[in-house]
């Protein structure tokens, strides 16, 4: 099984999906992206994750996020099952759920973890930049649907902090305080940072998002 870590290039695949066969990398462009992996297709849990994610398809666009959905299930399986969602779950899924029956992308990305099962993919979600580096990998069991609203956040994060010499502290969201990397002296936060900071303490200087 492949390891992709933080800072990896997501590798790079063909595939069939409801939408056409895709290069993964062509398809996300200058985008960010985000992959994420059910076990099967029909399954409950699942079922409502991609109807969230369908549902919130303005919020990702917003934030120049491309959305695709991936398991080992073909593409017919993949069609039929849209109707479902978009049945349940009062949604239209426009983005594309890619059939992955010989595995090979599940293989590349380790969604395969054989102590839960040796067949179906885990419940996985990677977070790409537009550099096509991985900025987050998240493993749920299959007993836990995903928080579409903490995905968002953490794309939030990544997004802002990608290009400023910032963190974000816990449970933060978008407008509230951030943290100044300790890495920047005071002389440069005053530069940097025209809102002002507070130290409080010299390693911990918080500062509002700009």
């Amino acid at each position: 099984m492949n390891t992709i870590r933080l800072g990896d290039i997501a590798p790079n695949f063909t595939a069939e999906t409801t939408q056409g066969p895709i290069n993964f990398h062509d398809w996300l462009g200058d985008s960010w992206g985000m992959l994420v992996s059910h076990p099967a297709d029909f399954t409950p849990v699942c079922t409502t994750e991609l109807g969230t994610m369908a549902n919130y398809s303005e919020a990702f666009t917003n934030r120049n996020v491309k959305t695709a959905a991936i398991s080992v299930d073909p593409l017919s399986s993949h069609t039929e099952w849209i109707k479902d969602i978009e049945e349940t779950q009062n949604a239209v899924v426009n983005f594309p759920l890619i059939a992955d029956a010989d595995r090979k992308v599940s293989e590349l990305y380790g969604m395969i973890h054989p102590n839960d099962s040796a067949t179906m993919t885990v419940r996985s979600v990677f977070i790409i930049a537009p550099d096509k580096k991985v900025k987050l990998i998240l493993t749920y069991p299959a007993s836990t649907g995903r928080n579409f609203d903490e995905l968002l956040r953490v794309i939030d994060s990544l997004q802002l902090t990608q290009y400023e010499m910032l963190a974000t502290p816990a449970n933060w969201r978008k407008g509230e305080e951030c943290v100044i990397l300790p890495s920047v002296s005071n002389q440069e936060a005053e530069r940097m940072f025209p809102k002002g900071f507070t130290e409080v303490k010299p390693y911990l200087r918080l500062t509002p998002q700009v």
